[in-house]
């Protein structure tokens, strides 16, 4: 596989600092005053710039350098961002962010628009600007005059180099500040044939004779704060001399510390300070101090980037190697050696523990897809005037990548609903007693081997007399039938069904709840719904944690063999006379419950005759039970998912395949298909009865 493309690597770095930059942004809609969140989104906004001049994008390095500047008057305090000026600056990002993405395809004349409105709201003379009354900071004194000042001490991270800061320039930013007086320290540098070319390993003691404030002297290592440690202490009343120029200060001071025999040609090299510190290209050997290279290396742990294709072609190795070890472990118990049975149980544990680690580098936060849905929220808010409040849970709770891929459109749709129709206008909840502020929470939580992810807003509610009336104006239900509330919510899963008066831009016409749980099903997951009325509505998705190895129940009918998600499974009971006598109904009683049951041998259609003890797997998705009779339940079964191929593409039965031991092949059971035929069946028998 071939390296990955460096503009590729730029993108994806880009995206993420992306996420930093909008969610700065929107902090500071409701923490106006807080410095840090200002400091953060210029670090990304600069990161951005510098990354998108080293690889090529021009356009974006402009447009972000005018991006900032506009903005530095935020930076400086001079103003507060206001709502208005936060939207702006998020059309900014979303320009910068297409200019990467699809440059050929973006229109200067939206980027320019966009900058005259960011100027117009960053301006002084802007009508209703929030304005700060600054103190004009008084002139620099001259060279030679008795001032105050600062004396700064600074030692840099040996690495700084590598991640495209340059000491010098920094100290050169400091200087035009006033008049500097510059010593480097070099007291860590090492004897030449031990240096790294990539670190730098001086320390800088300055002297500012600058009648400058301490935000300012901040300002010039605003980007390089996590990799420096600054001691900043006042200068007294001193007299301040003319500097020499800063390069001429630093061959002086160091010319000693490297001076050696060298030929002519090494002799007409640079100044020894631009030798130390000029980017280099890396040794392929070299003997850095134990304590900096256990550095380097936990942060090039760090930071490893991976191409997610390579992860997958990993994971299938890994599906490989377990189906080879289940069929070596069959082998070994078939037969007598011992010696040969320790060794299919100690390849057991080793591909059972590969297994786990590559599934663990899959898993990603859920919080990275959480992120994105703050600025949706935030757009929905303003588009509805609705003042809603998005506050999210859990977002450590981690996930298959394969899987947060998934999940995003269905909450997309779970969370614009929550908005148009869960949270009521502001007139309603005042009239409601309620805040003017809605609330969304979205949440997620490990529990078992699932993920739970909840979406809930403190709106109304849903109208279930609303809901009911729909359903029977359709022919979905006949009039009067009775229904629990939780079976009459159902319906809004149902394709075309909509209780919405008004279709709007963003829903109404009753489509996405269907496809919302069609693709969380296909994931092999469940949603469920809950509501309060007048208080709001909590919408639930279970899902696995991921979609590349399973546990699963193996199980027999007639001669197939067929895998469960063990995740899906309840409990195992055999089947009673009584619940044979019952033939016409396929209820069962399980302790005072009555749960549908299928006949797996009806459906797969299985020759030859029943075993005498038959088995029933309790499989649920959500609240709904629903039973699985089986001719045996052979055990647990840990189950690489092959996916089916495209002329197999209509059986809505089976999820995938699985490899057995022996070499043969079982069908993964698509257990939401198969309590959706159970409810079609029940609702079937309950309309027989009626008539």
């Amino acid at each position: 596989m071939s390296a990955m493309d460096p503009t590729e690597v730029f993108r994806q770095e880009a995206s993420e600092l992306f996420e930093v930059l909008e969610g700065a942004l929107l902090d500071l809609g409701q923490r106006p005053d807080d410095r840090e969140l200002v400091d953060s989104a210029f670090r990304a906004l600069h990161t951005i710039k510098g990354s998108g001049a080293m690889f090529g994008f021009d356009k974006v390095a402009s447009f972000t350098h005018e991006f900032e500047t506009a903005f530095d008057r935020v930076r400086k305090g001079e103003i507060k961002p206001t709502q208005e000026l936060i939207s702006v600056a998020l059309a900014a990002k979303d320009y910068i962010r297409a200019l990467i993405e699809d440059p050929q395809s973006t229109d200067d004349i939206i980027g320019e628009a966009i900058l005259d409105d960011l100027k117009r709201f960053v301006s002084a003379d802007q009508p209703g600007a929030a304005v700060m009354e600054i103190a004009e900071a008084p002139p620099l004194a001259p060279a030679g005059s008795n001032q105050a000042g600062w004396h700064l001490y600074l030692e840099f991270e040996t690495h700084i180099l590598r991640n495209g800061s340059n000491p010098l320039d920094l100290l050169e930013d400091l200087c035009k500040l006033g008049p500097c007086f510059v010593v480097p320290v070099t007291d860590g540098v090492p004897f030449l044939d031990e240096m790294e070319p990539e670190d730098c390993y001086l320390k800088w003691d300055v002297k500012l004779h600058a009648a400058c404030d301490k935000d300012a002297i901040d300002d010039v290592f605003m980007f390089v704060q996590d990799e420096m440690k600054l001691t900043l202490s006042p200068l007294e009343h001193v007299e301040a001399p003319a500097p020499a120029p800063l390069f001429q200060l630093l061959d002086e001071e160091l010319a000693p510390v490297v001076e050696m025999p060298a030929p002519p040609v090494e002799a007409a090299a640079a100044p020894v300070a631009e030798q130390l510190v000029a980017k280099a290209e890396p040794k392929s050997e070299s003997k850095p101090e134990p304590k900096l290279e256990a550095k380097r290396d936990d942060r090039g742990i760090a930071t490893v980037r991976v191409q997610a294709e390579r992860l997958d072609e990993l994971m299938d190795r890994v599906g490989e190697l377990v189906i080879a070890q289940a069929r070596l472990t069959q082998l070994a118990a078939s037969g007598s050696d011992l010696s040969i049975k320790m060794i299919a149980e100690e390849i057991e544990r080793l591909a059972s523990s590969l297994r786990d680690t590559t599934m663990g580098a899959r898993m990603v936060p859920i919080g990275s897809l959480f992120g994105r849905f703050r600025r949706l929220v935030h757009d929905l808010s303003r588009d509805l005037s609705k003042p809603v409040e998005f506050v999210t849970s859990g977002e450590d709770t981690e996930l298959d990548k394969t899987m947060i891929e998934c999940l995003a459109d269905p909450l997309v749709h779970l969370i614009r609903n929550a908005v148009d129709h869960g949270i009521e206008d502001t007139a309603t909840r005042a009239a409601n007693g309620k805040t003017e502020q809605g609330r969304i929470e979205l949440a997620a939580v490990h529990s078992g081997a699932q993920v739970l992810v909840t979406v809930k807003d403190n709106g109304g509610g849903l109208n279930t007399a609303r809901i009911r009336a729909k359903a029977e104006e359709q022919g979905l239900i006949a009039t009067g039938a009775v229904l629990t509330d939780h079976e009459i919510h159902q319906f809004l899963f149902h394709p075309g069904f909509s209780t919405a008066q008004t279709i709007s831009a963003l829903s109404g016409r009753g489509v996405g709840m269907d496809v919302v749980k069609r693709t969380i099903e296909n994931m092999r997951g469940s949603i469920d719904l809950s509501t309060r009325p007048g208080q709001g509505t909590t919408v639930t998705l279970r899902l696995p944690l991921t979609l590349a190895i399973i546990e699963g129940l193996l199980i027999r009918v007639g001669e197939g063999r067929y895998i469960i998600p063990l995740s899906a499974v309840e409990e195992c009971i055999e089947l009673t006379a009584e619940d044979e006598r019952s033939r016409g109904r396929n209820f069962l009683n399980v302790r005072g419950n009555l749960v549908p049951f299928l006949r797996l041998r009806e459906i797969m259609t299985a020759s030859g005759t029943p075993d005498r003890h038959q088995k029933t797997i309790i499989i649920s998705t959500g609240e709904t039970h629903v039973g699985l009779v089986a001719d045996q339940i052979i055990g647990n079964h840990q189950t690489v998912i092959k996916s089916l191929s495209k002329l197999h593409s209509d059986v809505t039965m089976f999820s995938g395949a699985t490899i057995l031991g022996d070499g043969t092949a079982a069908l993964i059971l698509d257990v939401a298909q198969l309590v959706a035929l159970a409810q079609s069946k029940v609702e079937k028998q309950h309309i027989s009865e009626a008539a």
